[in-house]
């Protein structure tokens, strides 16, 4: 194959030639600038279409295209509205440009690049803002997505859809460049990334701001995960921002809105207490549906078999001490014990064996029937009761199995998963929120495992009930609140309060205050945060923009929860509010027309699909070399000297046996190498081994046992890695 250009599989000529992408991190909120430059190297006209992905948080708040010296800014329209307008452009032969949010998917986009000449060039410029989530470690992570896994995009009329061309990451045929540039009121500590970084530059002498860029020759291979750590961790926050003057009177964007950033801050002294105890209760969907693959990358990991992986993890990551059950069901619905069990060594190996036998069989979805038998069982006494839901469906009786679980919410706490993109968001949501716990969604390429692993560390928190949010602001001056209502609370999660503030007040150096109150196991308690309601002088719109985002959320939830009753009042609200903040919705989309110089584009226009990279790999895959690891893990927390292990090491028994120091006994040894290779090799899936290290170094702690510093250091050079003994927790 010898040929010029750009190319895709089909060995087609592809428009699109680089992306430079450059982030903008303030404290925990980043604005991206993406810019795609297109160019027609063929002799026809073309129309490009790249579909890709943007985190499904994002709110979307510019799109312009840049042709010659001339720039075409995006207007949001409603979607059936803007398609029109695409096509009507492109077939009376001018220019035009759309950009639409999937609406099977937050987190997709279409871009269509409309009658682009031969020989002429076109710059597309996107830009979106975002909230950076926290991670257990208290780094706040931004991520570029950049591997799309392979799945169906509406594209125009209702029926027709278009594939996207995907291809492996070493031929994907453009360029990418990426810098960063993050403040904050805090000095900066670190930036860490999956991908090379240039060193971080530092901009002034305390440190609070700097720039980072992604070293040339970036592989598409992986996501861009950036991990942003400050010194003093989290604060709580308040930034007032300035209405927008050209704005409508009283809408959201012309009024100042506010976004509050809370941290409960709960006693050490109640959090220690109860870390060890608790009645764990999982109930996981075995229909049919879960043989369904997880994703559409081509793997053959079947959401049954990633919630058996899963399962794996939270048996070896429960405490000893507490109590566990596991539930499936279908049509039907079965237990591993009569009653929840206490943890042990036996009760570990015994539901284990089970697990591993699970399938895909049990028929429908049939969810309140084992809700009801666990409901059925007398809590025990001191193990506050934790239920994990898993369910990749949709169910029929939603409104039942909530008022079920509402019912009982004094007696538990329900964290439920939705798996796939075929989970119902009515179901998932509400579950989570009258059981007190937490809802995830693990779609698109997401792994269980990290989910599941944040949510067990919440549950063994102690519960946090009667929550109340209130305001306390200047005469003259009210409030509205754009954020659903704060239902649960955990250390170090943060809570985002988005608010509109109406009114003047007379005062000139006017404040607000509010305060939270909640009751944490049995003690009430209140965290207050004060702030000045003058408004910051450089963030633009990005908190109206923000605030806007989480009310355009909520509505499109209420339209998907309630659709079949509505007469599309929703729907209009979402809409206005999206034409109005300029904010990309499932119901709207960005369309620019270039009217021009009135020059028709003459000849029929050819389609070119631009390829992102996919996920590799279609071989079976070997069983996951952390989960090998973590399946030899012993219930108390620490593992045996065995030729398993060697094995999960990629070492062979004598080699373990050799360098180990004569005066250490062996379950000793081997829990330090394993504790040594987590550390070392598994750092990116730290989240899904945390609990269970934890529990391997209070073992540790626990033997006494003399020499560690030499069996570190031993381990190290077995394993060729340079693991510190205090990051192992001894």
């Amino acid at each position: 194959m010898n040929c010029c250009g750009l190319l895709t599989a089909q060995e087609e000529p592809v428009p699109l030639k680089s992306v430079e992408v450059e982030l903008e991190v303030r404290d925990h909120v980043a604005t991206l600038v993406s810019t795609l430059n297109y160019e027609n190297k063929e002799d026809k006209p073309i129309e490009a279409v790249f579909v890709f992905p943007l985190p499904g948080d994002a709110a979307v708040c510019h799109f312009s295209a840049t042709i010659g010296q001339k720039q075409i800014v995006a207007e949001v329209k409603e979607k059936q509205q803007a398609r029109e307008e695409y096509d009507d452009a492109l077939s009376s032969g001018q220019q035009a440009f759309l950009l639409e949010e999937s609406e099977q998917s937050p987190d997709i986009f279409s871009l269509s690049v409309g009658s682009l000449p031969p020989g002429e060039s076109a710059s597309i410029r996107l830009e979106y803002v975002t909230e950076l989530a926290v991670q257990a470690d208290d780094g706040l992570r931004f991520c570029l997505p950049a591997v799309l896994n392979p799945r169906y995009q509406p594209q125009g009329s209702e029926d027709a859809s278009v594939q996207v061309t995907s291809v492996p990451a070493s031929q994907v045929p453009y360029s990418l460049s990426f810098s960063a540039r993050v403040s904050s009121p805090r000095p900066v500590s670190k930036v860490e990334s999956s991908c090379s970084l240039d060193p971080l530059q530092y901009l002034n002498t305390e440190q609070t701001q700097a720039t980072v860029k992604l070293a040339a020759g970036h592989k598409f291979d992986r996501d861009v995960e950036l991990l942003i750590y400050y010194k003093y961790a989290h604060q709580p926050s308040a930034v007032v921002e300035a209405g927008q003057a050209s704005a409508k009177p009283g809408t959201l964007m012309s009024d100042p809105a506010v976004m509050l950033s809370l941290y409960p801050e709960f006693p050490q002294a109640v959090m220690s207490s109860v870390a060890s105890c608790g009645e764990f209760v999982f109930l996981l969907d075995r229909s049919g549906s879960m043989r369904c693959p997880m994703n559409n990358s081509g793997k053959l990991e079947t959401r049954i078999g990633s919630a058996r992986d899963t399962l794996l993890l939270l048996l070896k990551s429960l405490p000893m001490g507490c109590y566990f059950n596991i539930y499936s069901f279908g049509s039907s619905y079965e237990h591993i014990f009569p009653k929840s069990v206490e943890y042990s060594q036996e009760t570990m190996e015994e539901a284990l064996k089970k697990v591993e036998d699970m399938g895909a069989n049990l028929g429908g979805t049939e969810i309140r029937r084992p809700l009801r038998h666990i409901y059925s069982q007398s809590c025990i006494p001191n193990q506050p009761r934790q239920v994990f839901v898993f369910t990749d469906g949709e169910v029929r009786n939603t409104k039942q199995v909530i008022d079920l679980v509402k019912k009982n919410s004094g007696s538990h706490r329900c964290f439920s998963f939705g798996i796939g993109q075929g989970a119902s968001t009515a179901l998932i949501n509400r579950l989570a929120k009258e059981g007190g716990g937490q809802a995830q969604f693990i779609t698109g390429t997401d792994r269980m495992q990290p989910k599941v692993m944040q949510s067990l560390r919440f549950a063994l928190q102690p519960a946090v009930v009667d929550i109340s949010v209130t305001w306390d602001l200047p005469k003259g001056v009210s409030v509205t609140v754009h954020s659903p209502p704060i239902t649960a609370l955990f250390q170090g999660q943060r809570s985002l309060v988005y608010a509109q503030l109406t009114g003047q007040s007379s005062e000139a150096a006017a404040e607000g205050c509010v305060t939270v109150k909640y009751s944490l196991a049995g003690h009430p308690s209140q965290n207050q945060l004060h702030f000045s309601l003058k408004p910051a002088e450089d963030t633009g719109l990005t908190v109206h923009r923000l605030a806007a985002r989480s009310l355009i959320r909520s509505l499109e939830m209420e339209q998907r929860e309630d659709g079949a009753q509505q007469d599309g009042g929703v729907k209009k609200k979402v809409v206005e509010l999206s034409v109005q903040s300029g904010v990309s919705s499932a119901f709207t989309a960005f369309i620019a027309v270039n009217k021009g110089d009135g020059e028709v584009i003459q000849g029929p226009l050819v389609r070119r699909n631009v390829p992102t990279p996919g996920a590799s790999g279609s071989k079976q895959p070997r069983r996951d070399p952390l989960l090998q690891l973590v399946s030899l893990q012993k219930a108390s927390g620490c593992w045996v000297l065995d030729p398993d292990l060697a094995a999960a090491l990629g070492k062979t028994s004598e080699e373990v046996e050799k360098i180990k120091p004569s005066a250490v006994n062996q379950e000793v040894w081997a829990t330090i190498l394993a504790l040594i290779w987590l550390h070392g090799f598994k750092m990116d899936a730290q989240e899904e081994w945390e609990l269970l290290a934890m529990k391997a170094a209070s073992w540790l702690r626990a033997q006494n046992a003399p020499c560690m510093s030499e069996c570190v250091e031993a381990g190290n050079a077995l394993l060729g890695c340079n693991v510190q003994k205090d990051t192992v927790g001894l």
